[in-house]
C-alpha cells in the first residue's frame, strides 16, 4: 500500500507533463502556420507596378466572401522593383467556385485543376489554396506525383511551392505581404532555397530541378547547398519526365533573358544528359560554341528589350551544327547539296521530335530557316528577287548573319544581302552585276552559276589571274 501514493502521483505528473507539451505543442504549430506580415513600409512594392486585371480578380474574390491573394514569381518580381509579366492569384475559393464569378474563365489541369481568367488577352491564373501531400496520392515508380487534386489551408499552400522567394502572398487591398517561409530574407540575401526536404522534392517533380538552374541564372541568385546538393545524384529522374513538359521548362529556361547562363548551370549541374547533350559536342567546338553564344546573346538581348522571340529560330540555331555535320556526310556519300540539306534536316528533326517534343509548328520553322541557306549563295538571275518574297526571309537572313559573325561562311556574303534587302531597284540590279569576293562556298552557287571560259596559259609556269582581278 505504500506504494500506491507515489504510483498515483506519478500517474498525475506525467498527465500534467502531456498537458502542459500538449498545449505547447498546439501553440508551437500555430506559430509555425503563422505567416509574418510585411506592412507596404517594410516591403517596399510598388503598387503602380501590379496588374489592375489581377487587382480585379483578387478584389472580385474578397468581395464574395474569399481570401485572396496575388502568389508566386510575381510577389518576387515585385519586391525585387521588376514588373512582372505574369500575374497568380491564389484563394481558398474552389475552380468551381472561381469559375462562375468570372464571364471568360476555363477550368484546366488534369494534376491540379486551376482556373484562366482571361481579360481581353490578358491571362490571370487562379488557383485554390492545396493540401498538404497525400500519402496515397497516385505516383510513379520513381515517387514522382502523377494526380494530386487535395486543396487545403494557405499555410499548406505555402509548403507546396517549390523556393522561400515564390511562397509570398501580397494582398493589394491592404497592400501587405504574408511571408510564410522567410522569402524575404532569402532574397535580400539573392539565396535560392527549396522549402521542404530537397531530395523529397525533387522526387515528387523532377521538373524543379529545371526550375532550379533557371530562377538562379535568371535572378542571379546562389543555389543553397542544401538545394544543390542532391542534383547531381538525381538528375536522372527527369528522364521519367513526360517530355512536352521538359520542353515547357527548356523553352522558358532558353527564353529567360539569360540563357547562356541557363545552359552552363545545367552541365554544371550535371542536367543536360538527356535535354540536349548534343551541346556538349558543339560547345566544345571553337566554331560551334561561337554560334551558339552569339545565338543565345542574341535571344537574351531581344528578351531583355521586350521583343518577341522565335522558339524555331532558337532551336535552328542550337541544332544547326548537327545539322550541318549531317549534311557534309550526306554530300560526301554523293548526295547534291539541297536533297543533302533536306536529308540532314528530317534526321535531326526527327531524333529531337522525340528527345525534347518539338511541336510541328516548331520543326517547321526550323526546317524552312536551314532550308534558306543555300540559297543565300545563289546571288544571280531573278533567285535573289524571289528570296525576297518568301514570308520567312527576315528569320533567314537573321540566320545568315549569325553564320557569318561565327566565322561560318565569308562575311561578304551577309553584306552583300543586307545592301540588296535594304536597297532600291537600281541598287539591286547593280549589286547583281558584281562578282562576289567571297572565296568560300556551300557548292550551291557553283551549281547554279555557268561555267566560265578560261583563257590559255602563255607559259606552263604562269598562273591564270583570278576572275575577282
Amino acid at each position: 500500500m505504500a506504494g500506491r501514493p507515489y504510483t498515483y502521483l506519478n500517474v498525475m505528473i506525467k498527465k500534467f507533463i502531456r498537458k502542459i507539451l500538449g498545449v505547447n505543442n498546439k501553440d508551437a504549430a500555430a506559430t509555425k502556420n503563422k505567416p509574418k506580415v510585411l506592412a507596404a513600409k517594410e516591403h517596399g512594392i510598388d503598387p503602380k507596378l501590379v496588374s489592375n486585371n489581377a487587382i480585379r480578380v483578387t478584389q472580385t474574390l474578397q468581395e464574395n466572401g474569399y481570401k485572396a491573394f496575388i502568389v508566386g514569381g510575381a510577389v518576387r518580381d515585385l519586391l525585387l522593383g521588376v514588373k512582372p509579366k505574369d500575374f497568380d492569384v491564389a484563394t481558398n475559393a474552389t475552380p468551381e467556385q472561381v469559375k462562375r464569378l468570372f464571364r471568360r474563365a476555363f477550368l484546366i489541369g488534369r494534376r491540379f485543376q486551376i482556373v484562366h481568367v482571361m481579360f481581353g488577352q490578358d491571362l490571370i491564373e487562379v488557383t485554390t489554396f492545396r493540401g498538404a501531400a497525400k500519402n496515397d496520392a497516385p505516383k510513379d515508380e520513381h515517387g514522382r506525383v502523377l494526380r494530386d487534386n487535395t486543396f487545403g489551408e494557405q499555410h499548406e499552400d505555402a509548403v507546396r511551392r517549390d523556393f522561400t522567394i515564390n511562397a509570398m502572398y501580397y494582398d493589394p487591398a491592404s497592400q501587405t505581404v504574408l511571408d510564410y517561409h522567410g522569402g524575404i530574407a532569402d532574397i535580400r540575401k539573392k539565396v535560392l532555397r527549396v522549402i521542404g526536404v530537397p531530395e523529397q522534392r525533387y522526387r515528387e517533380d523532377p521538373v524543379r530541378m529545371l526550375r532550379v538552374v533557371r530562377f538562379a541564372a535568371k535572378l542571379q541568385f546562389s543555389i543553397d547547398a542544401d538545394t544543390r546538393e542532391p542534383i547531381k545524384v538525381m538528375a536522372p529522374l527527369i528522364n521519367n519526365v513526360p517530355s512536352a513538359r521538359v520542353f515547357d521548362e527548356m523553352l522558358k529556361l532558353l527564353m529567360s533573358g539569360q540563357a547562356m547562363a541557363c545552359l552552363l548551370q545545367l552541365r554544371k549541374q550535371g542536367l543536360h544528359h538527356g535535354l540536349m547533350p548534343l551541346l556538349d559536342v558543339v560547345l566544345e567546338q571553337p566554331m560551334g560554341e561561337r554560334f551558339v553564344t552569339l545565338a543565345l546573346a542574341n535571344t537574351d538581348e531581344r528578351v531583355q528589350q521586350g521583343k518577341t522571340v522565335s522558339p524555331g529560330f532558337l532551336f535552328a540555331s542550337l541544332l544547326w551544327h548537327q545539322v550541318l555535320e549531317k549534311w557534309e556526310a550526306y554530300k560526301t556519300a554523293g548526295e547534291l547539296a539541297i536533297p543533302a540539306l533536306h536529308l540532314a534536316a528530317d534526321d535531326v528533326l526527327s531524333a529531337q521530335t522525340e528527345a525534347l517534343a518539338l511541336q510541328r509548328k516548331i520543326g517547321s520553322d526550323m526546317r524552312d530557316i536551314w532550308a534558306m541557306q543555300p540559297r543565300f549563295e545563289k546571288r544571280v538571275g531573278k533567285a535573289p528577287y524571289k528570296l525576297l518574297e518568301n514570308n520567312r526571309l527576315r528569320a533567314g537572313y537573321d540566320f545568315l548573319l549569325l553564320r557569318c559573325a561565327s566565322g561560318e561562311i565569308d562575311s561578304e556574303i551577309g553584306e552583300w544581302w543586307t545592301s540588296f534587302i535594304e536597297g532600291d531597284e537600281a541598287e539591286r540590279a547593280y549589286l547583281l552585276t558584281v562578282k562576289p569576293k567571297t572565296k568560300k562556298s556551300n557548292s550551291t552557287e557553283a551549281e547554279a552559276a555557268p561555267a566560265k571560259k578560261r583563257r590559255p596559259r602563255r607559259s606552263p609556269n604562269r598562273k591564270t589571274k583570278p576572275a575577282a582581278e
